[in-house]
């Protein structure tokens, strides 16, 4: 049973090393992973860090170091931790693995993967360590396959993705926590002894408390443009758990895969379990370096599309929720148009026959379009946005049904249910969960977004919701006795799916929304071009869960929208200026009725919109720095994008906080070529006139040594004047 399957391409070369290669060596441009492959012995991590000078790989075993076993089993001296326990088919709880073969390939993206074939030395029972690198990033992909030889079925009890000695030191964690509209705040702690663990059980929303990306400093605090730093990010979407043991070694012990609990997998005679990726990098450029380094692979290999813009858009949502009809469509659709946007989707309230969606409480899984909303369907839509000059998305939740729906009626075997108890609802009293392991739930969802694009295939977006959890653990497809194996079984079908509808649409935009920020994570991003990060706009707090978010994942899969004031979640009234310059720093997009506001308001927005299509291949294809935390309590939060050229930059600045006789640091730039001139022009102006330094050039060192002064307040008339204040400058290279 391989998991996932659809991240493997096809192997283009396949060769076998020498017998008596021991050493094996596992480098990118910068970082080197060293192991120790000796046959007939257990697989052994040597080093991980900068990359090694072949002089320094000869001496390597004399200089002392890890030489700890690369991936840890249960049974024998079983006091430690370990990455995988098992039951053998004999009831035997003891696993001891060596090497048996070492295989290099080579795949179709360019990729090279090594894998070390290990087998349990008295049972045919296989585990084989998998290192995938790519010519051109600085991320090491690591997972494991799993394969029973054995007479009967072998019972997983554990099967993490990957193990990582870190040395004990300093050393600090750096990870995100959150709950619902409060998702990605940024904690970071020193390693304690004992066991640090992050763990997630939603069964299908794995970001909103949780993240499974971490980063470890190891020079002492966590410092964003210096420093060693390791990152290690979970690309599974399902549960998932990472925990550091911090034990009487001189290591830290860091493990990550697949949350076990409740989900031990019971592998048949012959099967092959294979875990999700476990993707790590290293900078001695501190936390943005290794920011970095996972946007870039991201951007290249991870995410759907990743390498073309995104368009700026208007959603629905909070400008009319549930009330949604086709003049109302159409005037949005003509005043994100006039303000210079490309793009309308229509949010949640579109569909429905029987049972009309007017509330959360129905009508999940009947997709049909309601003709008393919309008389002209979904076509006359599509008409009215070519009208406009605007490309057309459109809202749905295909993993989910309600009580109240025809689905639910004709097919209640459906549902994830568990025998015996009283169905467990969520949303609006009825919401229920489909039951992604059975092949006709994959159908279902399959053809939802298939007859979608194929009815209406002007359609450029889809915004793919997902608001509930796992509620109750039972499936009415799976046997008895493979219960525990529902949550990976979800995942597994709905890669399945995704898989069958990038096949058959693989230009349509999908963004994964799962109750806001409840899908942020890179075993999602492959099949979707974008997230949601927050059900919360309010621009206050996306500074701070923006900041957080960018930690591992990338401007351009970032939805970040200017909503309306006061907030719909904080209700918190933030000038339409200072909105727009948190939501320039993303993918930038509307949330809100534009008729709702003034005309002073609109051209505001306006002004954002054509500065941001100036500079958007620089925010999202360009390099992240990260300059003054919002968690370091200053006042003030900045960070800028600067483009791999170096030939253009983005400087963002906020002011977060305001007191009279305040006094806030004076923010040095990152990322320039010293030695180049920078002209500075400022975007999305509101002042009456210009800052001193508009217009005018300075070096890139002096930029990054002294940056340059921001104002506190804005020349504008006094009736305009705010508490808040931001700036976006543009530099530009001459």
């Amino acid at each position: 049973m391989k998991i996932q399957d659809c991240l493997l391409p096809a192997l283009a070369l396949l060769a076998t090393l020498p017998m008596n290669a021991e050493l094996v060596d596992i480098s990118t441009a910068k970082t080197s992973l060293i192991l120790d492959a000796e046959k007939g012995s257990p697989l052994k991590v040597l080093y991980y860090g900068d990359r090694l000078d072949a002089r320094d790989k000869d001496v390597l075993r004399d200089a002392g170091g890890m030489n700890l076993n690369a991936y840890p089993v249960y049974g024998l001296y079983p006091q430690a931790e370990a990455a995988l326990s098992v039951t053998h088919a004999d009831g035997n709880r003891t696993t001891d693995v060596a090497v048996t073969d070492i295989k290099t390939s080579t795949e179709n993206n360019g990729a090279s993967v090594t894998t070390v074939c290990m087998t349990d030395k008295a049972y045919p029972f296989d585990v084989n360590l998998n290192y995938r690198t790519y010519p051109d990033q600085d991320v090491i992909e690591t997972w494991v396959e799993i394969k029973n030889r054995e007479k009967g079925t072998v019972t997983l009890n554990r099967f993490m993705s990957g193990y990582l000695p870190v040395r004990y030191g300093d050393v600090w964690l750096s990870s995100l926590y959150g709950t619902w509209a409060d998702e990605a705040n940024l904690t970071e702690e020193p390693l304690p002894h004992g066991v640090r663990m992050i763990k997630n059980k939603d069964g299908l929303r794995n970001s909103h408390t949780s993240h499974g990306e971490i980063m470890l400093s190891l020079d002492g605090k966590p410092r964003e443009n210096s420093g060693r730093v390791i990152g290690a990010a979970l690309c599974y979407p399902g549960n998932y758990k990472l925990f550091i043991d911090t034990d009487d070694t001189n290591f830290h012990h860091l493990f990550a895969g697949i949350n076990e609990e409740n989900s031990e997998y019971h592998l048949k005679k012959g099967e092959t379990f294979t875990t999700p990726e476990l993707a790590l990098t290293y900078s001695d450029e501190g936390l943005s370096g290794v920011s970095r380094n996972f946007h870039k692979w991201g951007r290249k290999y991870r995410l759907h599309a990743g390498d073309k813009e995104r368009k700026v858009l208007l959603n629905s949502w909070e400008g009319v929720y549930f009330n949604i009809n086709e003049e109302v469509m159409a005037g949005m659709m003509e005043d994100i148009a006039s303000m210079g946007g490309e793009l309308f989707v229509m949010d949640d309230g579109w569909f429905g026959d029987k049972y009309p969606r007017d509330v959360d409480n129905s009508t999940l899984g009947d997709w049909v379009v309601d003709t008393n909303k919309l008389p002209n369907g979904i076509n006359g839509l599509l008409e009215t946005a070519k009208k406009n000059g605007v490309k057309f998305g459109i809202w749905i939740e295909p993993e989910m049904t309600n009580t109240v729906s025809e689905l639910y009626e004709n097919h209640p075997e459906y549902i994830i249910k568990a025998p015996n108890r009283e169905v467990v609802k969520g949303r609006g009293g009825t919401q229920l969960v489909l039951d992604m392991a059975n092949p006709k739930v994959q159908d279902i969802v399959f053809t939802v977004v298939d007859t979608l694009m194929t009815k209406y295939p002007e359609i450029d977006y889809i915004k793919w919701d997902a608001n509930a959890p796992i509620m109750e653990h039972g499936s009415q497809y799976l046997t008895a006795d493979n219960q525990s194996h529902l949550y990976i079984d979800y995942h597994n079908g709905l890669i399945k799916t995704l898989n069958r509808i990038r096949e058959a649409h693989p230009d349509v935009t999908i963004q994964a929304c799962a109750s806001g920020g409840g899908r942020v994570n890179w075993g999602i991003l492959p099949w979707f071009d974008e997230f949601w990060c927050s059900d919360n706009n309010d621009a206050l707090q996306r500074v701070y869960m923006q900041w957080g978010t960018s930690y591992f994942f990338p401007a351009i899969a970032m939805g970040s929208h200017i909503s309306a004031s006061p907030n719909h979640q904080t209700f918190r009234r933030i000038p339409t200026k200072f909105r727009a310059d948190v939501a320039m720093s993303g993918r930038l997009g509307l949330e809100m009725q534009p008729r709702d506001m003034n005309d002073e308001d609109k051209d505001i927005c306006r002004q954002a919109i054509n500065d941001y299509k100036a500079i958007r291949p620089i925010v999202q294809f360009g390099d992240l720095y990260r300059l003054q935390s919002p968690y370091d309590k200053k006042g003030v939060a900045s960070l800028m994008y600067v483009t791999p050229e170096k030939d253009d930059a983005v400087f963002y600045w906020w002011k977060i906080e305001t007191f009279m006789g305040q006094q806030l640091p004076r923010i040095p730039m990152a990322g320039l070529d010293p030695d180049k001139m920078y002209t500075v022009t400022e975007l999305n102006r509101i002042d009456n006139e210009p800052l001193p330094f508009e217009g005018k050039s300075f070096t890139g060192r002096y930029l990054m040594s002294n940056g340059l002064e921001m104002p506190l307040t804005y020349k504008v008339d006094y009736h305009k004047n705010t508490d808040y204040s931001s700036r976006v400058l543009r530099l530009t290279a001459k």
